[in-house]
């Protein structure tokens, strides 16, 4: 089976099974906020809902990436995975507006907290729960290149911490100062956002076609050390959804044949296959070494304004 597919199908995988993880940690803490009155806990749980929630977009766009390339879709539909990072971030954010303005309300209109010791037990349930989801997601999106779910894991990762910050609060009204309750509330509100800043950056950094430059160095080195290549002149990668395309131009001795060349290209095709899993897309473009580079190939225009640019 083609290996983009295994890989969809391991994601589809993850994300069933951290949503049911994570909703069964948001049930349980959602009793004892209606019985206590924990504004921070509510706070923690109302994020721990919408971190399930986002496991949603990412199921759906896993189920499109399984569908083949059309005439329309000559990549197929892997960027849909990046439009459900914006979905979740959307998501992420509309967490922290809730827990921000149900902390400040309750700031200035204290209420009463019981059953403390309840409180603290959804606690640990929720910074628990919420480990055993990150390690999950981040193990999987690692394994199979996804950006996406890896960032989620990271994300259930602070809300574990969130979670123990509940933990703190609900030792603070124990020892008499229920206003550390709310003020950890916004303290949560605080981190949510963070959380929302640094997965838009990684969401619009893949819209925008952006990768790590180390991966582009690491193509290039690899290309380079394959047999009958001189020289490696241009590299272009990006992400759709969890798969990775690769361009790349290769200048080889110019008195080889049609047939070696080609060889050449599936050479370099077959090391990157062999050190990136979960590159799904190759285009290896052989120029001779005398005129190699992507410049050779600009119509007569281009390539004078690429001069005057250069001069």
């Amino acid at each position: 089976m083609d290996p983009s597919i295994l890989a969809t199908e391991k994601g589809i995988w993850a994300v069933k099974w951290s949503f049911v993880g994570l909703m069964i940690t948001a049930i349980m803490q959602i009793f004892i906020v209606y019985i206590s009155g924990s504004v921070a806990l509510l706070a923690d749980t109302i994020h721990n809902f919408g971190d399930a929630s986002t496991a949603i977009p990412l199921a759906i766009a896993f189920s499109l990436a399984r569908r083949k390339p059309s005439k329309r879709f000559s990549y197929g539909y892997g960027r849909v995975e990046d439009l459900a990072g914006v979905i979740i971030v959307l998501l992420i954010l509309f967490s922290a507006a809730v827990a921000g303005y149900e902390s400040v309300h309750r700031f200035f209109n204290p209420q009463p907290i019981g059953h403390v010791g309840a409180v603290a037990i959804a606690a640990i349930i929720g910074c628990i729960g919420n480990e055993v989801v990150a390690q999950f997601r981040m193990k999987v999106g690692k394994e199979i290149g996804s950006a996406a779910l890896v960032a989620d894991g990271y994300h259930a990762r602070v809300d574990g911490f969130t979670s123990l910050a509940v933990l703190i609060g609900a030792v603070g009204v124990w020892m008499g100062y229920p206003i550390i309750d709310p003020l950890i509330g916004i303290i949560i509100t605080v981190a949510i956002l963070k959380i929302v800043l640094d997965s838009s950056k990684l969401v619009f950094t893949r819209l925008l076609d952006g990768a790590d430059p180390k991966i582009v160095d690491k193509i290039k080195t690899i290309s380079k050390n394959v047999d009958g290549v001189c020289e490696i002149t241009d590299v272009r990668v990006r992400w759709v959804g969890h798969r990775l395309h690769a361009e790349i131009n290769a200048a080889v001795d110019p008195g080889l044949s049609v047939t070696q060349g080609h060889e050449i290209g599936d050479a370099i095709r077959a090391k990157l296959m062999e050190n990136f899993p979960y590159v799904s897309g190759t285009i290896i473009h052989i120029d001779p070494l005398t005129a190699s580079g992507e410049h050779f190939h600009c119509s007569p225009g281009k390539l004078k304004v690429k001069k005057a640019i250069h001069a």
